[in-house]
This record gives C-alpha cells, sequence and structure tokens, in this order.
C-alpha cells in the first residue's frame, strides 16, 4: 500500500565561506545557508540567507533554553591556535556548523 501523502524533506547545506572585512582586525567568515523543503509548515520552499559562526552560537543557545532534557547538537570548536592553513580550517568549520544544522 502506497504512503497516502508524500514524505517531508528539509535539506540544508552550509556553503560558500567568504572572508569579510579580509586584513582588518575585526575580520570574519560567514557563509550561505541554504535550506529546500516540502514541508507544508514552511511557506517559503527554499530560502537562502548569509551567518557568521557566532549566529551559530546565539542558536544553541537559544536551542538549549529550549530543549529541555533533549540534548542539543554540539558546534565545532572556536580554536584561534588552529594548527594548518586558514583555509583548511574553514572548512572543517563549514563541515561542522553543516553537521550541527543537519542534527
Amino acid at each position: 500500500i502506497p504512503f497516502p501523502f508524500p514524505q517531508e524533506l528539509t535539506t540544508v547545506r552550509v556553503q560558500d565561506p567568504r572572508v569579510q572585512n579580509e586584513g582588518s582586525w575585526n575580520s570574519y567568515v560567514d557563509y550561505k545557508i541554504f535550506l529546500h523543503t516540502n514541508s507544508k509548515a514552511f511557506t517559503a520552499k527554499t530560502s537562502c540567507v548569509r551567518r557568521r559562526y557566532r549566529e551559530f552560537v546565539w542558536l544553541r543557545r537559544q536551542l538549549q533554553k529550549n530543549a529541555g532534557l533533549v540534548p542539543v547538537p554540539e558546534l565545532p570548536g572556536k580554536s584561534t591556535f588552529f594548527v594548518g592553513s586558514t583555509d583548511e580550517f574553514i572548512e572543517k568549520r563549514r563541515q561542522g556548523l553543516q553537521q550541527f544544522l543537519e542534527k
């Protein structure tokens, strides 16, 4: 018997890291967050925003406040003493932010 309703799917991608204010004391990296869903709970089926790491930190804190006993996923570390290239650090952080949003 076929399932009577199509399965709801939501995909989220963290892409396109960009260094903003490069070379200045207040430089930072932001990431493109792309969401696509067929859920009826969303008016827009696709959306795209740019967010920086500290906004993920804010989101995680908000989730923790409202999560009760449900564990909130960890964010990738904020190490300023990363051994390796900046590009490698940015890519590892991008992957960690992707995993955070998927969970």
